[in-house]
């Protein structure tokens, strides 16, 4: 009988736990802070009067309400200049009023910002915004908000810079990139003054991407023949994070892939050889005389000029110049046994050079101007046909 009653003594007790364990769970369970949920409007606008913005407020909820926001806004310094600035202020959140104060990252110009949020499924934010001394006025409605994946999808930016690329179909054989971290960048860009390269110039101003990802992307034109050393040698510098190729102007669809035996000498594009060929046959197809011709050191562009009377008004006996640019390469990095030669749209130009008195033209009355040759004089056909070589197939993005 007393085993009995300690038995159910005990088992009492234990009913009695977990009962309290139960309800201190519950109880836990009321208190616990709701999970904090991260949203970004990423499509604000107008911010900062008639200056070019790209702008977002990210915010962070719990049960459905802001406690903490952040407003990064990338702007133009001027209206009329690609030069960035940038700031990100965390904001004060009180309600529907969202406030804060600091200073722009790259000119320490002191910001102010007083928004009112309103709305859940399609939000506004009206207010103001100082930027120095000069207040704007800020109205952005309807926006809606984004979670964090989409927004990051949003951020990324392509710099299209290949480190290895199989071939030169995608990436161009003169096109250098290299991404190298903004502390490191001018004197990366001071370093190539000893260089024989061309530096695309909207590569040196700073945009948004760099101001938020810490790492710029400069591009430079070189010679093929010294780009794989360039690039190399750029890999090796202080705050270079890659360096490699990227997508040139030149077109796939007048280029044309041949064998370099025959225009090689020692390795190397036999350039009298190949620039005489080249001269004759376009001299050929355009019923034309060859002109100037010279290799350009810093590129390794081939340019070349070709004269033909005019068409425009015979009976003035005009002549017609064409200006025609060829870029030669091996067809890939490396050692290879082909190269390929990318044809430029000729440009051309109509002047008076008859003996005596000339005729002056304006740009706009026979001037230069660009021209539309493509393939319609037969020009690149009749150069595929003299160097034996391939014409590209852009449907199935293979030589045919």
């Amino acid at each position: 009988m007393r085993a009995l009653m300690i038995g159910c003594t005990v088992a009492l007790l234990g009913a009695g736990s977990w009962t309290a364990a139960h309800a201190q769970a519950a109880k836990d369970a009321k208190v616990a802070p709701a999970a904090s949920d991260v949203r970004y409007f990423n499509s604000l606008g107008d911010l900062l009067g008639d200056l070019p913005v790209d702008a977002f407020i990210k915010e962070t909820r719990q049960g459905g309400k802001v406690v903490s926001a952040l407003l990064d806004v990338c702007y133009s310094v001027s209206t009329t200049s690609d030069r960035k600035d940038r700031f990100a202020i965390d904001l004060k959140v009180e309600g529907e009023k969202l406030s804060g104060s600091g200073q722009s990252f790259e000119n320490k110009t002191p910001v102010t910002v007083s928004l009112i949020r309103k709305g859940s499924k399609s939000t506004s934010f009206d207010g103001k915004i100082t930027l120095g001394t000069v207040p704007n006025s800020v109205s952005s409605p309807d926006n809606a908000d984004v979670d964090e994946n989409e927004f990051q999808q949003s951020q990324v930016v392509d710099d299209d810079l290949s480190e290895a690329p199989k071939d030169f179909t995608q990436v161009s054989p003169q096109s250098v990139a290299v991404r190298v971290k903004r502390e490191n960048f001018a004197e990366l860009v001071k370093s190539l003054k000893t260089q024989n390269v061309q530096i695309a110039l909207d590569s040196i101003a700073t945009d948004c991407n760099a101001l938020r990802s810490g790492y710029q992307v400069l591009r430079l034109v070189a010679d093929p023949a010294r780009a794989p050393a360039l690039v190399a040698s750029l890999k090796t510098a202080t705050g270079v994070t890659a360096a490699g190729w990227t997508s040139g102007t030149y077109d796939m669809e007048r280029a044309i892939r041949f064998a370099a035996g025959e225009w090689s000498d020692g390795g190397k594009l036999n350039r009298d050889k190949f620039a005489a060929a080249l001269t004759a046959t376009a001299a050929k197809v355009m019923s034309a005389k060859p002109g100037t011709s010279a290799w350009n050191d810093a590129t390794g562009e081939f340019t070349f000029t070709l004269k033909r009377p005019s068409q425009l008004a015979p009976a003035l006996d005009l002549t017609e110049t064409l200006e025609i640019t060829a870029l030669v390469s091996p067809d890939k990095p490396g050692t290879s046994d082909h190269l390929i030669v990318w044809l430029a749209v000729p440009s051309s130009k109509t002047t008076d050079e008859t003996p005596g008195p000339r005729l002056q033209f304006s740009d706009n009355a026979g001037g230069e101007e660009e021209s539309t040759f493509n393939d319609d004089d037969g020009m690149i056909k009749a150069i595929a046909a003299q160097l034996k070589g391939q014409r590209w197939d852009t449907d199935k993005a293979s030589w045919k």
